[in-house]
């Protein structure tokens, strides 16, 4: 996708102008990449970097860098930031998209993927290959290469750093729970359980796609995170709630609405779904699991798919869905700050009854 068209790729979370200045930053920031004296680029090095970046880091709908930018508009109490404090809060969402890029890079090696956002994986692009692990080494330096060039001196420059940091450990070691748990070729659906699911979830998705983006916003508005346990404890059960969300629709959601067809059943994935079958499922009904589950042929996913519908999976989600929402309003509505409370019902509207 060329730079330009990233507004295009952007969610709806956002104003046409909030989409459009960071649809700008990219721009700058990918040519000071570009333009790094650290390293002394090649021609051909500078072309890789070019592509590689707009291959990556483009193409997604940027919600969790969007989110940075209106987030920090709530929490400063106003519809138009100024020229600088847009600048600092568009190029951390950009900080997180590039994030993003490295965390997907790397996955889809990890997973054998083939396409990534309906087009090939970037290793599987010809002349690519393995050389997309120096990509996401090198895409995860330009984070602290960029929070060095725009935040050094700032306050919360240091607390940005370890947030970063913390944050990247976290999500590492929940994709590494992910990958041991469900490892090719070694199924075994009786490591699969509710604590097993939800630590999987907590560390590899929420942290970086709910939390990272607030606490980047409190930071620029100069508070301080030790302050906010409660907001990064709500904000990870958010993240729980919107991946068994994920995980529903992946089986029961129209592929014409949510963009692609589900493969969670095929690929033997450690879903909320699978995990609630396990619970609720007798002796013969878990034999049809066993056989049938991480299988890629129709008939074994007809089966899988058959036994939810049996077990009623449908109603048990609607009413974890429910009591989920509950709590999640009762714990935002105890914070102090109304601001803060405004912040988090905005993530939680967007996500609330979604079908995509």
């Amino acid at each position: 996708m060329a730079a330009a068209a990233a507004a295009v790729a952007l969610s709806n979370g956002s104003s046409g102008d909030s989409k459009a200045e960071f649809a700008e930053i990219y721009n700058k920031l990918k040519q000071e990449m570009l333009e790094d004296p650290a390293f002394e680029f090649t021609d051909e090095s500078l072309q890789w970097i070019d592509r590689m970046l707009d291959y990556n880091v483009l193409g997604g709908k940027c919600n969790r860098g969007l989110s940075v930018i209106d987030s920090y508009k709530i929490l400063k109490g106003v519809d138009v930031l100024s020229k600088e404090e847009t600048f600092l809060a568009c190029t951390l969402g950009w900080c997180i998209e590039w994030l993003q890029a490295y965390f997907l890079v790397l996955d889809d090696i990890m997973d054998n993927s083939q396409t990534r956002r309906g087009q090939p994986c970037w290793f599987r692009v010809p002349q690519v290959g393995l050389i997309a692990v120096n990509d996401g080494i090198i895409l995860r330096s330009h984070i602290s290469r960029i929070l060095q060039r725009h935040y050094k001196g700032k306050p919360y420059y240091v607390d940005l750093i370890d947030l970063f940091n913390e944050v990247e450990f976290k999500s590492a070691s929940g994709q590494l729970l992910d990958l041991i748990t469900t490892h090719e070729g070694e199924k075994d659906l009786t490591k699969y359980n509710l604590n097993v699911h939800r630590r999987i979830v907590q560390y590899k998705t929420s942290y970086y796609s709910f939390y990272l983006p607030v606490a980047c916003a409190l930071l620029l508005s100069g508070e301080n995170l030790d302050n906010f346990g409660d907001v990064k404890n709500i904000l990870v059960e958010m993240g729980t709630y919107f991946q068994v969300q994920d995980d529903y629709l992946d089986c029961f959601g129209d592929p014409e609405i949510i963009g692609k067809i589900g493969t969670d059943i095929e690929d033997n994935k450690c879903s909320w779904l699978v995990v609630q079958a396990l619970e609720h499922a007798n002796e013969s009904q878990k034999r049809i699991l066993f056989e049938n589950y991480g299988k890629s042929d129709p008939e074994s996913v007809a089966n899988v798919k058959g036994l939810y519908k049996e077990l009623n999976l449908e109603a048990v989600f609607h009413k974890y869905e429910k009591e989920s929402y509950n709590k999640l309003i009762a714990d935002i509505e105890a914070q102090p700050s109304k601001a803060v409370q405004k912040v988090l019902r905005s993530f939680l509207d967007k996500i609330y009854k979604r079908e995509m």
